[in-house]
């Protein structure tokens, strides 16, 4: 039996941008309490609906400022639409911002522990765990180094091994199959096929078209907010790279 665990019903968001440059936090509350803050409209995503199965891998594609981002907000909760609706039927692991619990001061061990805290792990099964997650992210030399002092592929690479370290119904990857070198995102990859195979449904949003082509199912291109076009990965992903 077919069961949808992500729906969205015409989905919009917009923003309010500000028109002009404000040089410091005083002017910005005396424009404010004066009234004369000057905004202009941004929409971000304009009437996008679709829908994810259960055990589905579904790809969303599209140019920066497409709105691909926005809409796995709305999907992780982070942000609420203007208008429209979402639903979803499950536990979600947001890969979005990863690293974004984390203490630059700490240590990465001492990270490790506030990590799996933030993400709802008991201090138990961090410890039953922590062996695994410093295996997978291959940085046990520098387990007592701040945080502050690793590269940006450190902390996502140590980021994606506490964040997938539990199987979750619905697991959302922004881009960060991008970090690290070849092989690293070669188990980043592999990691996520065991979680497909184990029933996780999966949304991923690349850059990289080759990886949307060998991991999902179906994928959704988003051009300037709106949807282009929905459907089977092959035609899809050859409609996208012959614009």
């Amino acid at each position: 039996m077919i069961q949808t665990v992500i729906a969205a019903e015409n989905v919009s968001m917009k923003f309010n941008m500000s028109k002009e440059q404000i040089d410091s936090i005083k002017e910005y509350f005396v424009k404010l309490i004066k009234g004369k803050l000057l905004y202009s409209e941004f929409t971000a995503l304009s009437d996008v609906s679709f829908s994810v199965q259960k055990g589905e891998v579904f790809g969303i594609v599209g140019l920066n400022g497409s709105g691909k981002s926005t809409i796995l907000k709305i999907i992780s909760g982070i942000l609420k639409p203007t208008t429209g609706k979402i639903t979803v039927r499950g536990t979600i692991s947001p890969l979005i911002e990863l690293g974004a619990g984390f203490d630059p001061d700490l240590t990465a061990r001492e990270n490790i522990f506030l990590n799996g805290y933030v993400l709802g792990y008991t201090k138990k099964y961090i410890e039953q765990h922590f062996d695994e997650i410093v295996a997978f992210s291959e940085l046990a030399e520098f387990l007592d180094v701040p945080i502050k002092n690793f590269s940006s592929g450190m902390v996502a690479r140590l980021g994606f091994s506490i964040a997938t370290i539990v199987k979750p119904e619905i697991l959302i990857v922004d881009e960060i199959l991008a970090v690290g070198d070849y092989l690293f995102q070669e188990k980043c990859e592999k990691r996520i096929c065991d979680m497909m195979q184990g029933g996780t449904t999966v949304i991923i949003v690349s850059h990289s078209i080759e990886q949307i082509e060998r991991l999902c199912n179906r994928v959704m291109w988003l051009e300037q907010g709106k949807v282009k076009m929905i459907g089977a990965t092959a035609s899809v992903c050859t409609q996208y790279k012959n614009q």
